[in-house]
């Protein structure tokens, strides 16, 4: 009894560590988000380009992903927020699609999602828009993920 319920102990143990190890800090998802909001502000189209996982990633899917994420540039972000996934959430990253239908995956598992809302205006008026994408980790940094072609 005392063996099996050290085994379970040493087990749970492990899990939590393993967990620990590639969970981001709260400071990485903070830098994260600062680098999003601070490379949206100033145009920056690069470093914007530089948040996509594109390692194994679908081509035209990462081409769409850079034109996506530079599209809004010259509005202003109202509200920028990193959260938690759902099982919703889950379920979508779960069956991802390209852009023409094509079944496709995550290259990582998405662990957070980036919530952002911006607002251009103009003279003609103002818009506004939204938009959601899932965020994964790779080697201790935070990334926009970008789908592959599903096997």
């Amino acid at each position: 009894m005392k063996r099996s319920l050290a085994r379970l102990v040493c087990g749970v143990l492990t899990v939590a560590a393993f967990t620990g190890v590639f969970a981001a800090t709260p400071e990485q998802e903070k830098q994260f988000v600062d680098t999003y909001r601070k490379a949206y502000d100033a145009k920056d189209a690069k470093t914007l380009s530089a948040l996509l996982y594109t390692k194994g990633a679908d081509a035209q899917a990462a081409a769409f992903y850079k034109m996506m994420i530079t599209s809004e540039l010259g509005g202003k972000i109202t509200s920028i927020q990193l959260l938690d996934l759902t099982a919703e959430d889950k379920a979508r990253a779960a069956k991802t699609q390209s852009p023409d239908g094509r079944p496709m995956k995550l290259v990582l598992p998405a662990t957070k999602k980036l919530v952002t809302k911006s607002e251009t205006k103009d003279k003609s008026g103002s818009s506004s828009s939204s938009s959601e994408v899932f965020v994964g980790e790779s080697e201790g940094r935070l990334y926009i993920l970008v789908p592959a072609a599903a096997k």
